[in-house]
Protein backbone atom coordinates (compact mmCIF):
# COMPACT_ATOMS: atom_id res chain seq x y z
CA UNK A 1 0.00 0.00 0.00
CA UNK A 2 1.34 3.61 -0.40
CA UNK A 3 2.15 5.86 2.29
CA UNK A 4 0.58 9.22 0.42
CA UNK A 5 -2.59 9.77 2.57
CA UNK A 6 -5.43 10.55 0.71
CA UNK A 7 -8.37 12.06 2.05
CA UNK A 8 -11.95 12.75 0.58
CA UNK A 9 -14.23 15.73 2.84
CA UNK A 10 -17.16 15.95 2.20
CA UNK A 11 -20.35 18.51 2.92
CA UNK A 12 -21.30 21.62 3.70
CA UNK A 13 -24.13 24.08 3.10
CA UNK A 14 -23.99 26.14 6.05
CA UNK A 15 -21.03 27.06 8.10
CA UNK A 16 -21.79 24.99 10.94
CA UNK A 17 -20.76 21.98 8.24
CA UNK A 18 -18.27 24.08 6.67
CA UNK A 19 -15.98 25.16 10.05
CA UNK A 20 -15.50 21.54 11.32
CA UNK A 21 -14.87 20.10 7.87
CA UNK A 22 -12.16 22.81 7.33
CA UNK A 23 -10.79 22.49 10.91
CA UNK A 24 -10.41 18.59 10.14
CA UNK A 25 -8.65 18.84 7.13
CA UNK A 26 -6.35 21.57 8.41
CA UNK A 27 -5.33 19.40 11.69
CA UNK A 28 -4.53 16.80 9.14
CA UNK A 29 -2.68 18.68 7.45
CA UNK A 30 -0.51 19.48 11.04
CA UNK A 31 -0.13 15.88 11.26
CA UNK A 32 0.49 15.25 8.15
CA UNK A 33 1.91 17.70 5.35
CA UNK A 34 2.30 15.51 3.00
CA UNK A 35 -1.87 14.86 2.63
CA UNK A 36 -3.42 15.18 -0.71
CA UNK A 37 -7.33 16.32 0.70
CA UNK A 38 -10.17 16.56 -1.99
CA UNK A 39 -13.17 18.43 -0.90
CA UNK A 40 -16.25 17.31 -2.56
CA UNK A 41 -19.82 19.78 -1.91
CA UNK A 42 -22.96 21.10 -3.43
CA UNK A 43 -23.04 23.49 -6.53
CA UNK A 44 -24.77 26.42 -5.40
CA UNK A 45 -23.91 26.02 -1.96
CA UNK A 46 -21.24 28.26 0.26
CA UNK A 47 -18.75 25.75 0.46
CA UNK A 48 -17.74 26.06 -3.08
CA UNK A 49 -16.41 29.51 -2.09
CA UNK A 50 -15.38 28.82 0.90
CA UNK A 51 -13.28 26.11 1.12
CA UNK A 52 -11.11 27.17 -1.77
CA UNK A 53 -10.56 30.08 0.51
CA UNK A 54 -9.34 28.04 3.04
CA UNK A 55 -6.79 26.77 0.20
CA UNK A 56 -8.36 23.47 -0.54
CA UNK A 57 -10.23 21.82 -4.02
CA UNK A 58 -13.42 21.16 -4.15
CA UNK A 59 -15.65 18.89 -6.60
CA UNK A 60 -19.20 20.32 -6.84
CA UNK A 61 -22.42 17.80 -7.45
CA UNK A 62 -25.50 18.74 -8.34
CA UNK A 63 -27.11 17.59 -5.27
CA UNK A 64 -29.92 19.21 -3.39
CA UNK A 65 -32.42 18.60 -0.40
CA UNK A 66 -35.88 16.93 -1.27
CA UNK A 67 -38.94 19.05 -1.05
CA UNK A 68 -41.96 18.53 1.14
CA UNK A 69 -44.13 16.66 1.43
CA UNK A 70 -41.77 14.04 -0.52
CA UNK A 71 -45.07 13.35 -2.85
CA UNK A 72 -44.15 16.61 -4.38
CA UNK A 73 -43.82 15.97 -8.68
CA UNK A 74 -40.60 18.19 -8.24
CA UNK A 75 -38.78 15.82 -6.35
CA UNK A 76 -38.45 13.26 -9.09
CA UNK A 77 -35.43 15.99 -10.72
CA UNK A 78 -34.17 16.20 -7.09
CA UNK A 79 -33.70 11.88 -7.29
CA UNK A 80 -32.35 12.27 -10.81
CA UNK A 81 -30.02 15.15 -9.64
CA UNK A 82 -28.68 12.85 -6.44
CA UNK A 83 -28.94 9.86 -8.92
CA UNK A 84 -26.54 11.84 -10.68
CA UNK A 85 -24.42 12.90 -8.33
CA UNK A 86 -23.73 9.40 -6.99
CA UNK A 87 -22.71 8.35 -10.06
CA UNK A 88 -20.02 11.77 -10.67
CA UNK A 89 -19.17 11.09 -7.11
CA UNK A 90 -18.53 7.50 -7.75
CA UNK A 91 -15.81 8.85 -10.60
CA UNK A 92 -14.16 11.54 -8.32
CA UNK A 93 -13.17 8.65 -5.38
CA UNK A 94 -11.99 6.23 -8.49
CA UNK A 95 -10.09 9.04 -10.41
CA UNK A 96 -8.98 10.41 -6.72
CA UNK A 97 -8.45 7.19 -4.71
CA UNK A 98 -8.17 8.11 -1.02
CA UNK A 99 -7.86 5.52 1.72
CA UNK A 100 -10.90 7.21 3.59
CA UNK A 101 -13.98 9.10 3.38
CA UNK A 102 -14.51 11.78 5.94
CA UNK A 103 -18.26 13.14 6.21
CA UNK A 104 -19.86 16.53 8.12
CA UNK A 105 -23.27 16.33 7.16
CA UNK A 106 -25.27 18.24 3.94
CA UNK A 107 -26.35 17.15 0.66
CA UNK A 108 -23.08 16.45 -1.21
CA UNK A 109 -21.82 13.83 2.21
CA UNK A 110 -25.29 11.49 1.37
CA UNK A 111 -24.12 11.21 -2.41
CA UNK A 112 -20.13 11.19 -1.93
CA UNK A 113 -20.26 8.75 1.22
CA UNK A 114 -23.09 6.67 -0.27
CA UNK A 115 -20.17 6.27 -3.32
CA UNK A 116 -17.56 5.72 -0.98
CA UNK A 117 -19.10 3.30 1.28
CA UNK A 118 -20.12 1.11 -2.28
CA UNK A 119 -16.70 1.10 -3.46
CA UNK A 120 -15.31 -0.34 -0.43
CA UNK A 121 -13.75 2.87 1.34
CA UNK A 122 -13.76 3.75 4.87
CA UNK A 123 -15.56 6.31 6.31
CA UNK A 124 -16.00 8.41 9.11
CA UNK A 125 -18.88 10.54 10.16
CA UNK A 126 -19.07 13.86 12.26
CA UNK A 127 -21.75 15.22 13.72
CA UNK A 128 -22.55 18.84 15.17
CA UNK A 129 -25.41 18.27 16.59
CA UNK A 130 -27.15 17.19 19.89
CA UNK A 131 -29.99 15.80 17.21
CA UNK A 132 -28.54 14.01 14.56
CA UNK A 133 -29.06 15.18 11.08
CA UNK A 134 -30.79 12.78 8.71
CA UNK A 135 -28.06 12.09 5.99
CA UNK A 136 -25.74 11.14 9.48
CA UNK A 137 -28.41 8.71 10.21
CA UNK A 138 -28.84 7.11 6.73
CA UNK A 139 -24.98 6.52 6.83
CA UNK A 140 -24.35 5.57 10.29
CA UNK A 141 -24.80 1.40 8.86
CA UNK A 142 -21.66 1.78 6.72
CA UNK A 143 -19.60 3.84 9.12
CA UNK A 144 -16.37 3.05 10.59
CA UNK A 145 -16.26 5.66 13.12
CA UNK A 146 -18.96 8.08 14.41
CA UNK A 147 -17.50 11.41 16.07
CA UNK A 148 -19.93 13.27 17.70
CA UNK A 149 -20.14 16.29 20.31
CA UNK A 150 -23.12 15.94 22.70
CA UNK A 151 -23.27 12.57 24.87
CA UNK A 152 -26.25 10.23 24.45
CA UNK A 153 -25.83 9.96 21.05
CA UNK A 154 -26.93 6.01 21.15
CA UNK A 155 -30.17 6.77 20.32
CA UNK A 156 -28.85 7.73 16.89
CA UNK A 157 -26.04 5.69 16.43
CA UNK A 158 -24.71 2.34 16.89
CA UNK A 159 -23.28 2.48 20.37
CA UNK A 160 -20.02 1.15 19.25
CA UNK A 161 -18.85 3.08 16.37
CA UNK A 162 -19.56 6.44 18.70
CA UNK A 163 -16.41 8.84 19.52
CA UNK A 164 -17.21 11.59 21.42
CA UNK A 165 -14.88 14.59 20.23
CA UNK A 166 -16.74 17.65 19.90
CA UNK A 167 -16.81 19.99 17.08
CA UNK A 168 -13.76 21.35 15.68
CA UNK A 169 -14.00 25.11 15.84
CA UNK A 170 -12.10 28.40 14.01
CA UNK A 171 -8.61 28.11 15.57
CA UNK A 172 -8.34 31.61 14.98
CA UNK A 173 -10.94 32.28 17.75
CA UNK A 174 -8.48 29.94 20.05
CA UNK A 175 -5.78 31.82 19.00
CA UNK A 176 -7.19 35.49 19.58
CA UNK A 177 -4.03 37.75 22.00
CA UNK A 178 -5.95 40.68 21.90
CA UNK A 179 -6.84 41.64 25.78
CA UNK A 180 -10.40 42.30 26.83
CA UNK A 181 -10.06 46.10 27.32
CA UNK A 182 -8.09 46.32 23.91
CA UNK A 183 -11.08 44.50 22.47
CA UNK A 184 -13.59 46.46 23.88
CA UNK A 185 -11.74 50.11 22.43
CA UNK A 186 -11.72 48.25 19.30
CA UNK A 187 -15.45 48.53 19.17
CA UNK A 188 -14.97 52.37 20.14
CA UNK A 189 -16.54 51.30 23.95
CA UNK A 190 -15.25 51.38 27.46
CA UNK A 191 -13.60 48.80 28.79
CA UNK A 192 -14.80 49.58 32.65
CA UNK A 193 -18.36 48.48 31.36
CA UNK A 194 -20.15 45.85 30.54
CA UNK A 195 -20.40 44.91 26.76
CA UNK A 196 -22.97 43.11 25.00
CA UNK A 197 -22.70 40.97 22.07
CA UNK A 198 -25.96 40.10 20.05
CA UNK A 199 -24.59 37.88 16.57
CA UNK A 200 -27.16 36.12 14.39
CA UNK A 201 -25.19 34.50 11.71
CA UNK A 202 -23.26 36.12 8.83
CA UNK A 203 -27.09 36.51 7.34
CA UNK A 204 -28.71 37.74 10.54
CA UNK A 205 -31.59 36.62 12.54
CA UNK A 206 -34.55 38.41 12.56
CA UNK A 207 -36.17 37.79 15.71
CA UNK A 208 -32.55 38.72 17.14
CA UNK A 209 -32.90 42.26 15.21
CA UNK A 210 -36.70 43.02 16.36
CA UNK A 211 -35.88 41.99 19.83
CA UNK A 212 -33.26 45.23 19.97
CA UNK A 213 -35.34 47.59 17.66
CA UNK A 214 -38.47 47.11 20.06
CA UNK A 215 -36.25 47.71 23.19
CA UNK A 216 -34.45 50.51 21.89
CA UNK A 217 -35.57 52.96 24.92
CA UNK A 218 -34.46 50.36 27.44
CA UNK A 219 -31.18 50.23 25.52
CA UNK A 220 -30.27 54.25 25.49
CA UNK A 221 -31.15 54.33 29.15
CA UNK A 222 -28.62 51.63 30.38
CA UNK A 223 -25.45 51.58 31.14
CA UNK A 224 -24.32 48.47 28.58
CA UNK A 225 -22.52 48.67 25.43
CA UNK A 226 -24.24 46.79 22.89
CA UNK A 227 -22.13 45.20 19.46
CA UNK A 228 -25.27 44.32 17.69
CA UNK A 229 -24.11 42.24 14.19
CA UNK A 230 -27.26 42.78 12.10
CA UNK A 231 -26.61 40.39 9.49
CA UNK A 232 -26.03 41.68 6.02
CA UNK A 233 -29.16 40.08 4.47
CA UNK A 234 -31.05 42.82 7.19
CA UNK A 235 -28.53 45.94 7.54
CA UNK A 236 -30.50 47.97 5.42
CA UNK A 237 -33.65 47.60 6.48
CA UNK A 238 -32.01 48.46 10.04
CA UNK A 239 -30.52 51.40 9.10
CA UNK A 240 -33.50 53.00 7.98
CA UNK A 241 -35.59 51.93 11.17
CA UNK A 242 -32.73 53.41 13.45
CA UNK A 243 -32.45 56.87 11.34
CA UNK A 244 -32.63 59.79 13.48
CA UNK A 245 -32.01 57.57 16.83
CA UNK A 246 -28.90 58.81 18.55
CA UNK A 247 -27.82 55.71 20.59
CA UNK A 248 -23.91 56.37 21.86
CA UNK A 249 -23.52 52.75 23.30
CA UNK A 250 -24.72 51.19 20.45
CA UNK A 251 -22.58 49.37 17.48
CA UNK A 252 -24.06 48.78 14.82
CA UNK A 253 -23.00 46.46 11.83
CA UNK A 254 -23.73 44.05 9.11
CA UNK A 255 -20.30 41.93 9.56
CA UNK A 256 -18.13 41.63 12.50
CA UNK A 257 -14.71 40.15 11.07
CA UNK A 258 -12.99 39.79 13.78
CA UNK A 259 -14.90 37.18 16.02
CA UNK A 260 -12.06 36.83 17.71
CA UNK A 261 -12.02 40.34 19.32
CA UNK A 262 -15.36 40.38 19.53
CA UNK A 263 -16.11 37.63 21.61
CA UNK A 264 -12.91 38.54 24.08
CA UNK A 265 -14.60 42.20 24.44
CA UNK A 266 -18.19 40.11 25.43
CA UNK A 267 -19.35 40.02 28.86
CA UNK A 268 -22.60 38.04 28.03
CA UNK A 269 -23.28 36.80 24.17
CA UNK A 270 -26.99 36.47 22.74
CA UNK A 271 -27.00 33.70 19.73
CA UNK A 272 -29.14 31.54 17.92
CA UNK A 273 -27.83 27.57 19.02
CA UNK A 274 -26.28 26.18 16.07
CA UNK A 275 -23.81 23.64 17.00
CA UNK A 276 -20.73 25.12 16.21
CA UNK A 277 -21.36 28.65 18.00
CA UNK A 278 -22.04 26.56 20.99
CA UNK A 279 -18.73 24.66 20.79
CA UNK A 280 -17.35 27.84 20.49
CA UNK A 281 -18.50 29.12 23.86
CA UNK A 282 -17.83 26.42 25.44
CA UNK A 283 -14.24 26.42 24.83
CA UNK A 284 -14.25 30.10 25.62
CA UNK A 285 -16.32 30.00 28.71
CA UNK A 286 -18.70 32.38 27.06
CA UNK A 287 -21.97 33.03 29.22
CA UNK A 288 -24.57 33.20 26.52
CA UNK A 289 -28.36 33.54 26.19
CA UNK A 290 -29.69 30.96 22.81
CA UNK A 291 -32.33 31.57 21.32
CA UNK A 292 -33.17 28.60 18.52
CA UNK A 293 -34.19 29.10 15.40
CA UNK A 294 -37.16 27.51 14.88
CA UNK A 295 -36.29 27.22 11.05
CA UNK A 296 -34.02 24.17 10.92
CA UNK A 297 -34.90 20.68 10.38
CA UNK A 298 -36.06 18.66 13.36
CA UNK A 299 -35.55 21.61 15.68
CA UNK A 300 -31.71 20.61 16.31
CA UNK A 301 -30.72 24.01 17.49
CA UNK A 302 -33.68 23.83 20.41
CA UNK A 303 -32.13 20.21 21.52
CA UNK A 304 -27.90 21.77 21.04
CA UNK A 305 -29.76 25.00 23.31
CA UNK A 306 -31.51 22.63 26.06
CA UNK A 307 -27.67 20.27 26.44
CA UNK A 308 -26.70 23.26 28.28
CA UNK A 309 -30.01 24.57 29.84
CA UNK A 310 -29.81 21.84 31.32
CA UNK A 311 -26.56 22.19 32.68
CA UNK A 312 -26.72 25.75 33.92
CA UNK A 313 -24.57 26.15 31.42
CA UNK A 314 -26.50 28.57 29.23
CA UNK A 315 -29.73 30.45 29.58
CA UNK A 316 -32.85 30.27 26.72
CA UNK A 317 -34.98 31.90 25.26
CA UNK A 318 -38.03 30.48 22.58
CA UNK A 319 -37.95 32.69 19.29
CA UNK A 320 -41.44 33.13 19.44
CA UNK A 321 -41.31 35.12 23.51
CA UNK A 322 -38.40 36.88 22.31
CA UNK A 323 -39.10 39.85 20.74
CA UNK A 324 -40.68 40.79 24.44
CA UNK A 325 -38.01 38.97 26.95
CA UNK A 326 -34.39 38.72 25.18
CA UNK A 327 -33.34 42.05 25.67
CA UNK A 328 -35.19 42.72 29.44
CA UNK A 329 -33.23 39.22 30.01
CA UNK A 330 -29.58 40.01 28.91
CA UNK A 331 -29.73 43.03 30.49
CA UNK A 332 -31.34 41.35 34.18
CA UNK A 333 -28.18 38.82 33.71
CA UNK A 334 -25.42 41.20 32.59
CA UNK A 335 -25.61 43.08 35.71
CA UNK A 336 -25.69 39.94 37.70
CA UNK A 337 -21.21 39.33 38.11
CA UNK A 338 -23.01 35.92 40.53
CA UNK A 339 -24.47 34.62 37.64
CA UNK A 340 -22.31 35.64 34.85
CA UNK A 341 -19.23 33.70 36.84
CA UNK A 342 -21.63 30.28 37.29
CA UNK A 343 -22.74 30.34 33.58
CA UNK A 344 -18.68 30.87 32.57
CA UNK A 345 -18.12 27.89 34.58
CA UNK A 346 -20.68 25.88 33.66
CA UNK A 347 -20.03 25.99 30.19
CA UNK A 348 -16.19 25.62 30.01
CA UNK A 349 -16.71 22.21 31.70
CA UNK A 350 -18.81 21.88 28.35
CA UNK A 351 -15.75 22.42 26.36
CA UNK A 352 -14.10 19.58 24.63
CA UNK A 353 -10.67 20.82 23.18
CA UNK A 354 -8.43 19.34 20.60
CA UNK A 355 -11.37 18.04 18.84
CA UNK A 356 -9.89 18.67 15.06
CA UNK A 357 -6.45 16.57 16.24
CA UNK A 358 -8.04 13.99 17.87
CA UNK A 359 -10.74 13.43 14.84
CA UNK A 360 -7.79 13.88 12.01
CA UNK A 361 -5.61 10.80 13.97
CA UNK A 362 -9.09 8.50 13.96
CA UNK A 363 -8.89 9.66 10.13
CA UNK A 364 -5.56 8.86 9.85
CA UNK A 365 -5.89 5.61 11.52
CA UNK A 366 -8.61 4.43 8.97
CA UNK A 367 -6.40 5.28 6.09
CA UNK A 368 -3.99 2.40 7.34
CA UNK A 369 -0.98 4.26 6.03
CA UNK A 370 2.01 4.74 7.67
Amino acid sequence: MSNELRVIISGGGTGGHIFPAVSIANAIKTLRPDAKILFIGALGRMEMQRVPAAGYEIKGLPIRGFFRPLWKPANIGVAIDYLRSKWLAKKILRDFKPQVAVGVGGYASSAALGAANSLGIPTLLQEQNSYAGLTNKQLARQAEKICVAYEGMERFFPADKIMLTGNPVRQQLLETTISHDDAVRSFGFDPSKKTLLLVGGSLGARTINESVLSHLDLIKQSNVQFVWQTGKYYSQEIQQRLKGEDIPNLKVTDFITDMGAAYKAADLVISRAGAGSISEFCLLGKPVILVPSPNVAEDHQTKNALALVTKDAALYVKDAEAKKLLIPLAMDTIKDDAKLQSLNANILKMALPQSAEIIAKEVIKLAAVD
